[in-house]
């Protein structure tokens, strides 16, 4: 029995030493758990995103109603289009669509007194974000019945050399005119 002592010892180290194994193994996520331990960080990382994207369409919105050309025009992408209207998403055609260009030359003319967002969302995917939601707009000079509105819209970001551009708004719903 004497004999059998150190062997019973050795039995239940390994089997220690067995189990521990097996813990560290079911402790480390591999797969699809290793994608669940990181998501903190990607969730993170997808607020701080989403943050400075609003932060940055504020600011945009800010300058179009300054009529400040030189800061739209740097927070846009070359390929930027802003389409308006809503007649695209039931088969029909927009009210019209700018290039970057032509965004600018209405953004030079200042015609707004106000564009206030309001209920806007983020959606975001690594360096791309999606901002969705409505903003209500008031002209400076508008016939009556024309000059505040509201429009729900789609707009897509990317993070490019560092900084986030602008790539295109799209509207989904309206302009809806409020009476004066």
């Amino acid at each position: 029995m004497r004999g059998q002592a150190p062997l019973k010892v050795l039995c239940a180290a390994g089997a220690i030493l067995a189990g521990c194994a097996l813990a560290a193994a079911q402790q480390r996520p591999s797969g699809a758990a290793a994608a669940l331990v990181a998501a903190p960080t990607a969730l993170a990382s997808a607020r701080d995103a989403s943050a400075e994207v609003l932060a940055l369409e504020r600011e945009i919105e800010a300058a179009v109603v300054r009529g400040d050309v030189a800061f739209v025009d740097a927070a846009t992408a070359p390929t930027f289009t802003f389409t308006h209207g809503d007649g695209w998403t039931t088969g029909g055609a927009p009210l019209r669509v700018d290039t970057r260009a032509d965004w600018m030359a209405t953004v030079a003319k200042a015609p707004y007194a106000s564009r206030v967002l309001d209920s806007v969302k983020t959606e975001a995917h690594g360096d791309i974000v999606i901002t969705y939601g409505r903003y209500v707009g008031r002209f400076k000079d508008a016939a009556p019945g024309r000059r505040v509105f509201t429009v729900w819209y789609e707009r897509v970001y990317a993070k490019r050399d560092g900084k986030w551009q602008y790539l295109s708004h799209r509207t989904v719903d309206g302009p809806i005119y409020e009476r004066d």
